[in-house]
């Protein structure tokens, strides 16, 4: 299996800069806005939004993180095999609020799904917007981001690996390929 790095960590803080800014002015304003981040690693985006959007407005926008894996559709499990669930944590209402969703791939559209069950379990939101650090493609829903930080065309094969330093040590998203 062969390594390709397309984003370094500078590329990667540059992106987050970038949509943080779209964020800003699609919503003219942050004040009713709350991010959640879907476990792992868009709990960690979200995070990094949030900071950098209190650096340019001077709000901080709340944080939560949700869990999918129970809402998931495209995970069977036998009774023998039961699914890890980690917590989900929305310490704020949403109702009324519009809420930006955040994850670091999409591939599918599945796992956005899931998590706008999870979302309306929660509360009632008055809009939810999907940002993503990168779309691969290869949608199996009408599912469309709102903000994207990278558009990265991909074969079914390949997988987007997405490293964040909180858990990987690093940041930088890198194509692996199928030889």
């Amino acid at each position: 299996m062969k390594e390709k790095e397309i984003i370094d960590a500078m590329t990667m803080k540059r992106t987050l800069t970038r949509l943080s800014y779209e964020i800003i002015e699609r919503n003219k304003g942050i004040d009713n806005l709350v991010l959640i981040g879907i476990k792992t690693r868009g709990i960690f985006l979200a995070r990094r939004m949030s900071e950098r959007l209190k650096e340019l407005e001077g709000y901080e926008v709340p944080v939560g993180e949700i869990d999918i894996t129970l809402y998931r559709d495209d995970h069977h499990f036998s009774e023998a095999q039961e699914p890890e669930v980690h917590s989900s944590s929305v310490p704020f209402p949403i109702d009324g609020k519009e809420v930006i969703l955040v994850d670091d791939v999409i591939f599918t559209g599945r796992t956005i799904r899931a998590a706008l069950d999870a979302i309306m379990d929660i509360g009632r939101p008055d809009k939810i917007s999907l940002a993503v650090l990168v779309d691969r493609g290869h949608r199996e829903l009408p599912i469309r981001p709102d903000y994207v930080g990278k558009n990265i065309p991909t074969s079914k094969s390949e997988q987007v690996i997405v490293r964040m330093v909180e858990v990987d040590q690093v940041d930088t998203i890198r194509l692996k390929a199928q030889i």
